[in-house]
């Protein structure tokens, strides 16, 4: 197989999903110092290729499989301020209280009270890509059970979790009493989100922002991802292109077998263990070609917004969706790079 033969694909025409922004206070004073020790830091012209992180061995299995196949809304977090991971219990109950509160607003909540909802603080042991970063933890709000003779729980209603893999350059900007943990992902009403997020932001003196993903970004993530050996492919390798027009944008679809992405690959990749810059925009390049030389159509001057592979898909506007457990610390070593870029 050369270059460019790639299977056939057809352009399709569908709308782009809205942007989602949580709404946060003033940006903490105390990172002003960060910035300051923190020159701009420019794109690494290579980096390595996703693998399994030994540490993720210790992750429950069950934990594991309910973060995969679900779609996330990503956030950048600056430090959380007096974290403690032993008061896990009575911040569930916390942020149990001032849930309640915001959607009774003008009733009094007693912290303890049974409420129709149940939060749930938990450390996901093993999430990181050192043992210095921090455990990653999780949040869920749950519905009740109706039935009190059961102690079951109740529905998954939201999911939010926080991370640091591979989070060095920012692990040495600041002091012990910050705990960083700049990825956080959310999986549920957008309200719930905002609620979570200002309880957080007036508790830890902390900043939520929503974090997208540029084209260049994303290109980087399907060089990475088709580079990754995985056992069986579950989904087709996938771009999305937006064509800005009038009155509504033209999203332009191109589907590739992952067997024909990983043979364009191998044809291209030199380096083992590594994705170069020159790589991937060959890789993009080979493509572009191919789609030309079929439909006549530019996409150097389309705008990329969505790639899709077996290892995880991703949107510009901030969603990601990761699909195999074996690349699960890797997709999220780069999340949490770009996570940290947008803090600093």
């Amino acid at each position: 197989m050369d270059s460019y033969d790639i299977p056939e694909s057809t352009p399709s025409a569908s709308s782009r999903p809205e942007d989602y922004f949580v709404g946060a206070t003033p940006l903490q004073k105390r990172l002003e110092s960060i910035r300051k020790q923190t020159s701009f830091i420019p794109t690494p012209p290579r980096r390595k290729i996703p693998q399994c992180s030994q540490l993720q061995e210790d992750v429950d299995p069950q934990k594991v499989a309910f973060l995969l196949h679900k779609q996330w809304t990503l956030y950048s977090l600056t430090p959380l301020y007096k974290f403690s991971y032993s008061n896990l219990k009575e911040y569930s109950r916390l942020l149990n209280a001032f849930i309640v509160a915001e959607k009774q607003k003008g009733l009094a909540v007693e912290v303890g009270e049974d409420f129709d909802i149940k939060v749930i603080f938990s450390t996901l042991l093993g999430m990181k890509g050192t043992q210095r970063d921090p455990e990653a933890f999780l949040v869920q709000i749950l519905s009740k059970s109706q039935l009190p003779s059961e102690n079951r729980e109740g529905k998954v209603l939201w999911t939010g979790w926080f991370c640091c893999i591979f989070g060095d350059s920012l692990l040495e900007t600041v002091s012990e009493d910050f705990t960083c943990l700049p990825l956080f992902l959310a999986n549920g009403a957008e309200s719930n989100t905002a609620i979570i997020g200002t309880w957080f932001q007036k508790t830890f003196d902390c900043y939520f922002s929503p974090l997208a993903i540029n084209a260049f970004n994303l290109s980087w993530m399907a060089a990475m991802w088709t580079a990754c050996k995985v056992d069986h492919y579950v989904a087709t390798t996938e771009f999305l292109w937006s064509v800005p027009c009038s009155p509504q944008s033209l999203d332009i679809s191109y589907a590739i077998h992952p067997e024909d992405a990983k043979a364009l690959w191998d044809s291209i990749h030199k380096t083992p263990g590594e994705v170069t810059q020159e790589e991937v925009d060959l890789f993009m390049d080979c493509l572009y070609s191919h789609f030309h030389r079929h439909f006549k159509i530019h996409l150097s001057a389309t705008r990329l917004v969505r790639v899709s592979t077996s290892v995880a898909s991703a949107h510009t506007d901030g969603k990601i969706k990761i699909l195999c457990h074996k690349y699960l610390i890797g997709v999220l070593a780069y999340l949490t790079e770009l996570a940290v870029f947008q803090i600093e």
